[in-house]
Protein backbone atom coordinates (compact mmCIF):
# COMPACT_ATOMS: atom_id res chain seq x y z
CA UNK A 1 0.00 0.00 0.00
CA UNK A 2 1.10 3.56 -0.69
CA UNK A 3 -0.16 4.87 2.64
CA UNK A 4 0.36 8.59 2.20
CA UNK A 5 -1.13 8.65 -1.29
CA UNK A 6 -4.07 6.44 -0.28
CA UNK A 7 -4.70 8.58 2.79
CA UNK A 8 -4.88 11.88 0.90
CA UNK A 9 -6.66 10.58 -2.22
CA UNK A 10 -9.02 7.99 -0.74
CA UNK A 11 -9.44 7.72 3.03
CA UNK A 12 -9.69 11.37 4.08
CA UNK A 13 -11.63 12.58 1.00
CA UNK A 14 -14.23 9.83 1.59
CA UNK A 15 -15.20 11.66 4.78
CA UNK A 16 -14.42 15.22 3.75
CA UNK A 17 -16.63 15.09 0.68
CA UNK A 18 -19.85 13.96 2.36
CA UNK A 19 -19.72 13.79 6.15
CA UNK A 20 -18.87 17.27 7.47
CA UNK A 21 -21.99 19.04 8.72
CA UNK A 22 -21.63 22.52 7.25
CA UNK A 23 -24.83 23.77 8.90
CA UNK A 24 -24.48 22.64 12.53
CA UNK A 25 -20.81 21.77 12.78
CA UNK A 26 -19.49 18.34 13.61
CA UNK A 27 -19.36 15.23 11.48
CA UNK A 28 -21.77 12.47 10.48
CA UNK A 29 -20.40 8.93 10.57
CA UNK A 30 -23.44 6.84 9.66
CA UNK A 31 -22.61 6.49 5.97
CA UNK A 32 -23.23 3.72 3.45
CA UNK A 33 -20.93 2.03 0.96
CA UNK A 34 -20.66 5.12 -1.22
CA UNK A 35 -20.49 7.64 1.62
CA UNK A 36 -24.16 8.64 1.58
CA UNK A 37 -25.55 9.57 5.01
CA UNK A 38 -28.19 7.08 6.19
CA UNK A 39 -28.68 8.53 9.70
CA UNK A 40 -28.08 12.05 10.93
CA UNK A 41 -27.63 11.07 14.58
CA UNK A 42 -24.09 11.83 15.65
CA UNK A 43 -21.57 9.84 17.64
CA UNK A 44 -19.92 12.08 20.23
CA UNK A 45 -16.94 9.71 20.33
CA UNK A 46 -16.37 10.58 16.73
CA UNK A 47 -16.56 14.30 17.13
CA UNK A 48 -13.35 14.09 19.18
CA UNK A 49 -11.82 11.26 17.16
CA UNK A 50 -12.46 12.95 13.82
CA UNK A 51 -11.19 16.26 15.14
CA UNK A 52 -7.97 14.49 16.12
CA UNK A 53 -7.72 12.75 12.72
CA UNK A 54 -7.98 15.86 10.56
CA UNK A 55 -5.78 17.96 12.84
CA UNK A 56 -3.18 15.19 13.00
CA UNK A 57 -3.20 14.78 9.22
CA UNK A 58 -2.66 18.52 8.91
CA UNK A 59 0.22 18.43 11.41
CA UNK A 60 2.17 15.41 10.18
CA UNK A 61 1.06 14.48 6.64
CA UNK A 62 -0.05 17.46 4.54
CA UNK A 63 -0.82 21.02 5.56
CA UNK A 64 -3.95 20.94 3.46
CA UNK A 65 -6.23 23.80 4.54
CA UNK A 66 -9.25 21.52 4.00
CA UNK A 67 -8.06 19.34 6.88
CA UNK A 68 -7.76 22.31 9.20
CA UNK A 69 -11.11 23.70 8.07
CA UNK A 70 -12.78 20.34 8.80
CA UNK A 71 -11.10 20.15 12.20
CA UNK A 72 -12.34 23.61 13.14
CA UNK A 73 -15.85 22.78 11.98
CA UNK A 74 -15.89 19.68 14.17
CA UNK A 75 -14.35 21.52 17.11
CA UNK A 76 -17.16 24.09 16.94
CA UNK A 77 -19.65 21.33 17.74
CA UNK A 78 -18.01 20.02 20.92
CA UNK A 79 -19.67 22.47 23.31
CA UNK A 80 -23.05 21.38 21.97
CA UNK A 81 -22.23 17.79 22.94
CA UNK A 82 -21.30 18.75 26.52
CA UNK A 83 -23.82 18.60 29.38
CA UNK A 84 -24.10 21.18 32.16
CA UNK A 85 -22.06 18.95 34.51
CA UNK A 86 -19.11 18.96 32.13
CA UNK A 87 -19.71 15.39 31.02
CA UNK A 88 -20.29 14.68 27.34
CA UNK A 89 -23.09 12.79 25.71
CA UNK A 90 -22.65 9.51 23.81
CA UNK A 91 -24.99 10.27 20.90
CA UNK A 92 -26.79 13.45 19.89
CA UNK A 93 -29.14 14.66 17.20
CA UNK A 94 -27.65 16.44 14.20
CA UNK A 95 -28.02 19.79 15.98
CA UNK A 96 -26.56 18.48 19.25
CA UNK A 97 -29.54 17.58 21.43
CA UNK A 98 -28.96 14.68 23.81
CA UNK A 99 -29.97 11.17 22.76
CA UNK A 100 -27.82 9.05 25.07
CA UNK A 101 -25.49 9.74 27.96
CA UNK A 102 -23.45 6.83 29.30
CA UNK A 103 -21.26 6.24 32.32
CA UNK A 104 -18.23 5.73 30.07
CA UNK A 105 -15.96 8.76 29.76
CA UNK A 106 -14.39 7.96 26.40
CA UNK A 107 -16.25 10.85 24.74
CA UNK A 108 -14.21 13.15 26.98
CA UNK A 109 -10.88 11.43 26.28
CA UNK A 110 -11.44 11.68 22.54
CA UNK A 111 -12.49 15.34 22.80
CA UNK A 112 -9.30 15.99 24.76
CA UNK A 113 -6.99 14.46 22.15
CA UNK A 114 -8.85 16.22 19.35
CA UNK A 115 -8.43 19.59 21.02
CA UNK A 116 -4.78 18.82 21.83
CA UNK A 117 -3.97 18.13 18.19
CA UNK A 118 -5.91 21.18 16.99
CA UNK A 119 -3.98 23.31 19.49
CA UNK A 120 -0.72 22.06 17.98
CA UNK A 121 -2.03 23.13 14.56
CA UNK A 122 -3.28 26.57 15.59
CA UNK A 123 -1.68 27.64 18.85
CA UNK A 124 -5.11 28.81 20.01
CA UNK A 125 -5.04 28.97 23.82
CA UNK A 126 -8.79 28.44 24.08
CA UNK A 127 -8.40 25.14 22.28
CA UNK A 128 -5.60 24.14 24.67
CA UNK A 129 -7.79 25.06 27.65
CA UNK A 130 -10.59 22.91 26.23
CA UNK A 131 -8.20 19.99 25.86
CA UNK A 132 -7.27 20.34 29.54
CA UNK A 133 -10.93 20.71 30.52
CA UNK A 134 -12.05 17.53 28.80
CA UNK A 135 -9.02 15.61 30.02
CA UNK A 136 -9.57 16.67 33.62
CA UNK A 137 -13.19 15.52 33.53
CA UNK A 138 -12.14 12.15 32.09
CA UNK A 139 -9.37 11.76 34.66
CA UNK A 140 -11.74 12.56 37.50
CA UNK A 141 -13.97 9.75 36.25
CA UNK A 142 -10.96 7.45 35.84
CA UNK A 143 -9.77 8.05 39.41
CA UNK A 144 -13.23 7.94 40.98
CA UNK A 145 -13.36 11.61 41.96
CA UNK A 146 -16.48 11.71 39.81
CA UNK A 147 -18.66 8.75 40.67
CA UNK A 148 -20.14 6.63 37.89
CA UNK A 149 -22.57 3.77 38.25
CA UNK A 150 -20.65 0.47 38.21
CA UNK A 151 -21.22 -1.99 35.39
CA UNK A 152 -21.42 -4.90 37.83
CA UNK A 153 -22.37 -4.73 41.51
CA UNK A 154 -18.95 -4.46 43.22
CA UNK A 155 -20.35 -5.91 46.45
CA UNK A 156 -20.79 -9.21 44.64
CA UNK A 157 -17.94 -9.09 42.15
CA UNK A 158 -15.34 -6.32 42.28
CA UNK A 159 -13.36 -6.17 39.05
CA UNK A 160 -11.31 -3.69 37.04
CA UNK A 161 -11.01 -3.34 33.26
CA UNK A 162 -8.10 -2.88 30.87
CA UNK A 163 -9.73 -0.55 28.35
CA UNK A 164 -9.96 2.58 30.57
CA UNK A 165 -6.29 2.22 31.52
CA UNK A 166 -4.99 1.82 27.99
CA UNK A 167 -7.12 4.68 26.67
CA UNK A 168 -5.96 6.91 29.53
CA UNK A 169 -2.34 6.05 28.70
CA UNK A 170 -2.80 6.99 25.05
CA UNK A 171 -4.73 10.15 25.96
CA UNK A 172 -2.08 11.31 28.42
CA UNK A 173 0.63 10.66 25.82
CA UNK A 174 -1.12 12.99 23.38
CA UNK A 175 -1.78 15.62 26.04
CA UNK A 176 1.89 15.53 26.98
CA UNK A 177 2.86 16.24 23.38
CA UNK A 178 1.09 19.64 23.30
CA UNK A 179 3.86 21.64 25.03
CA UNK A 180 5.69 21.80 28.35
CA UNK A 181 2.60 22.99 30.24
CA UNK A 182 1.62 20.28 32.75
CA UNK A 183 4.16 17.92 31.18
CA UNK A 184 5.09 16.34 34.50
CA UNK A 185 1.43 15.79 35.29
CA UNK A 186 1.03 13.77 32.11
CA UNK A 187 4.33 11.98 32.63
CA UNK A 188 3.05 10.81 36.02
CA UNK A 189 -0.26 9.65 34.57
CA UNK A 190 1.52 7.76 31.80
CA UNK A 191 3.73 6.04 34.39
CA UNK A 192 0.68 5.18 36.48
CA UNK A 193 -1.17 3.64 33.54
CA UNK A 194 1.87 1.81 32.21
CA UNK A 195 2.48 0.25 35.62
CA UNK A 196 -1.15 -0.83 35.84
CA UNK A 197 -1.07 -2.51 32.42
CA UNK A 198 2.21 -4.31 33.12
CA UNK A 199 1.85 -5.09 36.83
CA UNK A 200 -1.85 -4.75 37.68
CA UNK A 201 -2.74 -8.35 36.88
CA UNK A 202 -3.85 -7.90 33.26
CA UNK A 203 -0.65 -9.25 31.71
CA UNK A 204 -0.31 -12.98 32.37
CA UNK A 205 1.74 -15.77 30.85
CA UNK A 206 -1.08 -16.61 28.45
CA UNK A 207 -2.75 -13.33 27.54
CA UNK A 208 -3.46 -9.68 28.20
CA UNK A 209 -6.81 -9.99 29.95
CA UNK A 210 -9.72 -7.58 29.55
CA UNK A 211 -10.82 -7.77 33.20
CA UNK A 212 -9.35 -9.01 36.47
CA UNK A 213 -10.35 -8.95 40.11
CA UNK A 214 -9.87 -5.60 41.82
CA UNK A 215 -6.75 -6.98 43.56
CA UNK A 216 -5.29 -8.03 40.21
CA UNK A 217 -5.95 -11.75 40.54
CA UNK A 218 -7.49 -13.89 37.83
CA UNK A 219 -11.30 -14.20 37.79
CA UNK A 220 -12.48 -17.55 36.45
CA UNK A 221 -15.67 -16.03 35.04
CA UNK A 222 -16.87 -15.23 31.54
CA UNK A 223 -15.62 -11.65 31.74
CA UNK A 224 -12.43 -12.63 33.54
CA UNK A 225 -11.49 -15.16 30.85
CA UNK A 226 -12.20 -12.78 27.96
CA UNK A 227 -9.39 -11.68 25.67
CA UNK A 228 -9.96 -8.98 23.06
CA UNK A 229 -7.05 -9.53 20.65
CA UNK A 230 -7.53 -6.13 19.03
CA UNK A 231 -7.29 -4.36 22.38
CA UNK A 232 -4.22 -6.43 23.21
CA UNK A 233 -2.45 -5.40 20.01
CA UNK A 234 -3.43 -1.77 20.52
CA UNK A 235 -2.16 -1.87 24.10
CA UNK A 236 1.07 -3.47 22.88
CA UNK A 237 1.94 -0.52 20.67
CA UNK A 238 0.78 2.04 23.25
CA UNK A 239 3.18 0.39 25.70
CA UNK A 240 6.05 0.18 23.21
CA UNK A 241 5.55 3.81 22.21
CA UNK A 242 5.76 4.88 25.84
CA UNK A 243 8.96 2.88 26.14
CA UNK A 244 10.39 4.61 23.08
CA UNK A 245 9.44 8.09 24.29
CA UNK A 246 10.81 7.61 27.81
CA UNK A 247 13.64 5.15 27.17
CA UNK A 248 11.91 2.42 29.19
CA UNK A 249 13.19 -0.93 27.91
CA UNK A 250 10.84 -2.88 30.20
CA UNK A 251 7.87 -1.33 28.40
CA UNK A 252 9.34 -2.06 24.97
CA UNK A 253 9.97 -5.69 25.92
CA UNK A 254 6.49 -6.00 27.44
CA UNK A 255 4.88 -4.79 24.21
CA UNK A 256 6.75 -7.52 22.33
CA UNK A 257 5.55 -10.10 24.83
CA UNK A 258 1.95 -8.97 24.47
CA UNK A 259 2.17 -9.42 20.71
CA UNK A 260 3.69 -12.87 21.03
CA UNK A 261 1.03 -14.21 23.42
CA UNK A 262 -1.87 -12.58 21.56
CA UNK A 263 -1.21 -13.96 18.08
CA UNK A 264 -1.94 -17.62 18.96
CA UNK A 265 -5.26 -16.57 20.52
CA UNK A 266 -6.35 -14.12 17.83
CA UNK A 267 -5.08 -15.25 14.44
CA UNK A 268 -7.54 -17.30 12.38
CA UNK A 269 -5.35 -20.05 10.93
CA UNK A 270 -7.94 -21.16 8.40
CA UNK A 271 -9.32 -17.89 7.03
CA UNK A 272 -6.80 -15.27 8.14
CA UNK A 273 -7.38 -12.10 10.10
CA UNK A 274 -7.67 -11.34 13.79
CA UNK A 275 -10.84 -12.53 15.51
CA UNK A 276 -12.82 -10.35 17.90
CA UNK A 277 -12.81 -12.34 21.14
CA UNK A 278 -11.26 -15.43 22.70
CA UNK A 279 -11.52 -17.27 26.02
CA UNK A 280 -8.09 -17.59 27.59
CA UNK A 281 -8.95 -21.03 29.01
CA UNK A 282 -10.26 -22.39 25.72
CA UNK A 283 -13.93 -22.29 26.66
CA UNK A 284 -16.51 -21.26 24.05
CA UNK A 285 -16.46 -17.45 23.80
CA UNK A 286 -19.76 -15.98 24.94
CA UNK A 287 -19.70 -13.06 22.51
CA UNK A 288 -21.79 -14.02 19.46
CA UNK A 289 -19.48 -12.00 17.20
CA UNK A 290 -16.37 -13.70 18.59
CA UNK A 291 -15.11 -15.01 15.24
CA UNK A 292 -15.99 -11.95 13.15
CA UNK A 293 -13.22 -9.87 11.63
CA UNK A 294 -13.57 -6.15 12.42
CA UNK A 295 -11.60 -3.38 10.78
CA UNK A 296 -9.89 -1.88 13.82
CA UNK A 297 -8.14 -4.99 15.27
CA UNK A 298 -6.44 -5.51 11.92
CA UNK A 299 -5.25 -1.88 11.97
CA UNK A 300 -3.87 -2.16 15.49
CA UNK A 301 -2.10 -5.42 14.69
CA UNK A 302 -0.35 -3.90 11.68
CA UNK A 303 0.86 -0.98 13.79
CA UNK A 304 2.09 -3.30 16.55
CA UNK A 305 3.91 -5.58 14.11
CA UNK A 306 5.66 -2.79 12.28
CA UNK A 307 6.74 -1.13 15.52
CA UNK A 308 8.05 -4.44 16.82
CA UNK A 309 10.02 -4.95 13.63
CA UNK A 310 11.50 -1.46 13.94
CA UNK A 311 12.46 -2.07 17.57
CA UNK A 312 13.68 -5.67 17.46
CA UNK A 313 14.55 -6.30 13.82
CA UNK A 314 13.09 -9.81 13.92
CA UNK A 315 11.88 -10.76 10.46
CA UNK A 316 8.83 -12.59 11.80
CA UNK A 317 7.24 -9.25 12.72
CA UNK A 318 7.74 -7.87 9.22
CA UNK A 319 6.28 -11.10 7.81
CA UNK A 320 3.20 -10.73 10.02
CA UNK A 321 2.86 -7.07 9.08
CA UNK A 322 2.93 -7.96 5.38
CA UNK A 323 0.48 -10.82 5.94
CA UNK A 324 -2.05 -8.52 7.59
CA UNK A 325 -1.48 -5.84 4.97
CA UNK A 326 -2.25 -8.31 2.16
CA UNK A 327 -5.26 -9.64 4.06
CA UNK A 328 -6.74 -6.17 4.62
CA UNK A 329 -6.15 -5.09 1.04
CA UNK A 330 -7.92 -8.20 -0.19
CA UNK A 331 -10.92 -8.23 2.11
CA UNK A 332 -11.41 -4.87 3.87
CA UNK A 333 -10.39 -2.24 1.32
CA UNK A 334 -13.23 -1.28 -1.02
CA UNK A 335 -11.42 -0.77 -4.32
CA UNK A 336 -14.59 0.51 -6.00
CA UNK A 337 -16.17 3.04 -3.65
CA UNK A 338 -13.27 3.78 -1.32
CA UNK A 339 -12.47 3.44 2.39
CA UNK A 340 -12.83 0.07 4.16
CA UNK A 341 -15.66 -2.25 5.03
CA UNK A 342 -15.93 -2.55 8.78
CA UNK A 343 -17.38 -5.96 9.46
CA UNK A 344 -16.60 -9.35 7.94
CA UNK A 345 -17.96 -12.79 8.76
CA UNK A 346 -15.54 -15.47 9.92
CA UNK A 347 -14.94 -16.50 6.29
CA UNK A 348 -14.15 -12.89 5.25
CA UNK A 349 -17.40 -12.29 3.40
CA UNK A 350 -18.80 -8.81 4.00
CA UNK A 351 -21.33 -8.72 6.81
CA UNK A 352 -22.61 -5.20 6.08
CA UNK A 353 -21.58 -2.75 3.39
CA UNK A 354 -21.74 0.32 5.62
CA UNK A 355 -18.57 2.36 5.87
CA UNK A 356 -19.51 4.12 9.10
CA UNK A 357 -21.83 4.00 12.09
CA UNK A 358 -21.78 5.18 15.70
CA UNK A 359 -18.57 3.18 16.31
CA UNK A 360 -16.81 3.28 12.93
CA UNK A 361 -15.60 6.53 11.44
CA UNK A 362 -12.37 8.29 10.52
CA UNK A 363 -10.02 7.20 13.28
CA UNK A 364 -8.43 3.72 13.34
CA UNK A 365 -7.91 3.53 9.58
CA UNK A 366 -6.47 7.03 9.05
CA UNK A 367 -4.37 6.59 12.20
CA UNK A 368 -2.89 3.43 10.66
CA UNK A 369 -2.24 5.18 7.37
CA UNK A 370 -0.63 8.18 9.06
CA UNK A 371 1.65 6.04 11.19
CA UNK A 372 2.68 3.88 8.24
CA UNK A 373 3.25 6.96 6.07
CA UNK A 374 5.54 8.48 8.72
CA UNK A 375 7.46 5.22 9.04
CA UNK A 376 7.73 4.91 5.26
CA UNK A 377 9.19 8.41 5.18
CA UNK A 378 11.35 8.46 8.32
CA UNK A 379 12.00 4.82 9.12
CA UNK A 380 10.81 5.61 12.64
CA UNK A 381 7.54 6.39 14.35
CA UNK A 382 8.85 9.20 16.53
CA UNK A 383 7.73 12.15 14.37
CA UNK A 384 4.19 10.82 14.69
CA UNK A 385 4.48 10.96 18.49
CA UNK A 386 5.61 14.60 18.62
Amino acid sequence: MNYKNDLITNILPFWLNTAIDEENGGIFTCVDKKGNIYSRDKSVWFQGRSLWTFAKAYNVIDRNPKYLEAAKKIYSFLDTCTDTDGRMFFTVTEDGNELQKRRYYFSETFAAIGCAELYKATGDEKVRADAEKYFNVAYECFTGVRKNAPKVNPDNRAMKALSPVMIMLSTAQIMRSMNDVNKEKYNDICKECLDEILHGGFLTEKALLESVNIDGTFSDTMSGRTVNPGHSMEAAWFVMLEGMITGNQEAIDAGKRIIDITLPLGWDEKNGGLISFADVCGNPPVQLEWDMKLWWPQCETMIAMRMAYQLFGEEKYNDWYKRFETYCEQYFVDHIDGEWYGYLHYDNTVSTTLKGNIFKGPFHIPRLYMMMAVMDSDGSIMRYAE
